[in-house]
């Protein structure tokens, strides 16, 4: 242990003063990737990386990881829904590590990378430089810094040109919400919400180097990058041997369950005042404010937050915030006349937003048929009826 602490104090030391290549680690040590596979949280869900030194000579067996946020953080929750939380780098020893991973049920595997010890020095010197507490904080980014992405921004920084990556293994360049669907249930609220927040920018064909934002697209990557024209991939282990889980849920909780039973309550209702030449003013209410809330939050998103990924979000087409005042109206026996060019203007956004998913400008959930269909059952018979109206009154 005193080992230990003397190493770190005298490389923070010799950091502070440009002197950390007299600073070394023992010929024993080892720098290492550690992937670990996906958890049931959301954030979990597309797996973590980090680095791992070991040094058995001086005691140490430390995890460098960023990505770590704290909830004591003022107005932690605010910054973190526009996108101006700070998350730092941690270190932690690998015993707790491996022990919160076990608790989690999530795979770990080790990637041991072939350096010389002034290498594994370079780059213990540039994490530890990275916690000093004027370093240690950065704005996340999910697609563009975040702990995945960090790890390769490591080693391209304290090992230098002859540290390259070959990108020829990618069979497929996938856009960004392809690459997030990967570990995410297509009928789950958590790929229904990601796919309602985040916009069109996240439509287009990710680069290979933007595909490590993604951790097992840096374990792979790793295994083939070169350094000095050679594997940098030494060897390879699995630390922790938990097969993933796929959770299915039950069929009542699952967001194709309820928009298909609001589907078959517009219809019905839309059918039943379509009978008896009548308008249910709380089916209109709900429908224009729940969609008027739904834009309200996604224009937010656009235009309030930090965030990249939730930039020109043609949800906003159907998810119209006007709607929200005038849900009000809806609630009304007695209708304004042009409330009839509003609703035609809404199911025209209806149209457009077909055809820009048509075009894969920006790419739905496939859920959002279910809405769509839902919305244009009621418009068009909200003009029909309205229409009727003033016909009658003339």
């Amino acid at each position: 242990m005193f080992k230990k602490l003397t190493f770190f104090l005298m490389l923070l030391f010799a950091s502070f003063w440009g002197q950390s290549q007299n600073v070394e680690l023992s010929p024993l040590s080892k720098i290492s990737l550690l992937t670990v596979g996906t958890g049931e949280d959301l954030a979990a869900k597309f797996g973590h990386s980090a680095i791992r030194l070991q040094d058995p000579t001086l005691g140490i067996d430390e995890v460098y990881g960023y990505g770590t946020y704290d909830f004591e953080d003022p107005n932690f929750y605010l910054n973190f829904t526009r996108g101006k939380l700070s998350y730092t780098i941690s270190r932690i020893p690998f015993k707790y590590f491996d022990y919160s991973y076990q608790q989690e049920k999530r795979w770990i595997r080790e990637q041991v990378l072939e350096l010389d010890v002034q290498q594994r020095t370079k780059i213990v010197a540039f994490l530890e430089n990275n916690l000093l507490p004027e370093n240690k904080k950065y704005k996340y980014d999910f697609l563009f810094d975040n702990c995945a992405t960090r790890i390769p921004m490591v080693f391209e920084k304290t090992l230098g040109s002859t540290f390259n990556f070959d990108y020829s293994y990618l069979e497929d360049q996938l856009t960004f919400r392809e690459l997030i669907r990967l570990k995410l249930n297509p009928n789950s609220w958590s790929n229904f919400g990601i796919d309602l927040a985040l916009g069109s920018v996240i439509d287009r064909e990710a680069t290979p180097y933007e595909h490590l934002f993604l951790p097992i697209y840096v374990y792979e990557q790793m295994k083939h990058t070169k350094l000095d024209g050679k594997p940098i991939v030494k060897k390879e282990s699995v630390l922790l041997d938990i097969p993933e889980q796929e959770n299915r849920a039950l069929i009542f909780l699952t967001p194709l369950f309820w928009l298909g039973i609001l589907l078959v309550l517009v219809c019905y209702i839309t059918y039943t005042d379509y009978k008896n030449f009548r308008r249910n003013k709380w089916l209109d209410f709900f429908l224009f404010s729940v969609t008027g809330l739904a834009g309200v939050l996604i224009v937010f998103l656009w235009f309030g937050t930090d965030h990249l990924a939730t930039k020109g979000n043609f949800n906003s087409l159907w998810a119209f915030a006007p709607n929200i005042f005038i849900a009000f109206l809806m609630a009304k026996r007695n209708i304004p006349e042009w409330i009839i060019t509003y609703i035609i203007f809404l199911t025209i956004l209806l149209g457009i937003t077909c055809v820009l998913w048509m075009f894969k400008i920006q790419v739905f959930s496939i859920l959002l048929v279910i809405v769509l269909l839902a919305l244009a059952v009621r418009y068009l018979y909200l003009i029909y009826y309205f229409k009727s109206k003033h016909l009658a009154k003339k």
